[in-house]
């Protein structure tokens, strides 16, 4: 497994509490501080967490940096079973 921090276009760096980890299968994950909002298995398809993939501002800043789209393309593809919900933090 290998985990980074983002980076922060706002204070140039890496961004405090803002993760995108690497598994040994393949599949990455986006955490936000200790939550998990994302994940994109090796295949492509994209997992939110159900409740907390929208938490906050900061948090869909990196999302959308994350899945390399806007809230409202990342809604559609919700709405259109693109992208699959699902509790990431059981």
């Amino acid at each position: 497994m290998k985990v980074r921090n983002m980076e922060s276009k706002s204070r140039r760096g890496k961004a405090v509490n803002q993760f995108e980890i690497e598994l040994d299968n393949g599949d990455r994950v986006f955490q936000s501080y200790e939550t998990t909002i994302a994940r994109i298995d090796k295949a492509g398809q994209v997992t939110l967490d159900r409740a907390k993939w929208d938490y906050s501002k900061t948090t869909g800043l990196y999302r959308n940096r994350f899945l390399g789209e806007d809230k409202a393309t990342t809604e559609s593809k919700i709405k259109s079973g693109v992208y699959k919900l699902a509790d990431l933090n059981a």
